[in-house]
């Protein structure tokens, strides 16, 4: 079996994600033998990272799981995010649903759930507060390796 890579980003990327790059270290990472990807699917860099490398399984055997906070996550999002989100899911090999419903905690048990479930995390990282810093402290208090876009 391969590695699992988990993706981890702020919701607003404020034009500062260099796709590009993004495209090419999620290439290095298949080549290096990550074959699963985690994806917490929020707006903004899951979705984008989600899309990249839906584009990539036609040319690479690799799978993306959905992992879901709660099952209607997508409720609140704008409908043009709604569509994108559906469109994604409908690409997903696998929907992992944490929680039937929102709690106060479920984001955070999906971003835990993402990290134990990895060897490596992928973070868009640029502010020292939120869910993505969360998250990618958490991988290195566990000792999970991250890279950083």
């Amino acid at each position: 079996m391969g590695k699992v890579c988990a993706l981890t980003g702020h919701r607003k990327l404020t034009g500062e994600l260099d796709e590009a790059l993004l495209q090419n270290v999620l290439e290095d990472l298949i080549k290096g033998g990550c074959d699963c990807f985690l994806c917490g699917m929020a707006v903004g860099f899951d979705m984008v990272a989600a899309e990249k490398i839906i584009a990539l399984k036609s040319k690479y055997p690799v799978k993306l799981t959905a992992c879901l906070p709660y099952r209607d996550q997508s409720e609140i999002f704008r409908r043009d995010s709604k569509d994108r989100y559906d469109k994604i899911l409908q690409n997903c090999d696998e929907v992992e649903v944490l929680s039937e419903i929102y709690t106060a905690g479920c984001m955070h048990y999906r971003d835990r759930y993402m990290v134990e479930n990895s060897d490596v995390v992928l973070c868009f990282l640029r502010q020292k507060k939120g869910g993505t810093y969360y998250t990618v402290n958490y991988a290195r208090k566990i000792g999970k390796k991250v890279i950083e876009l």
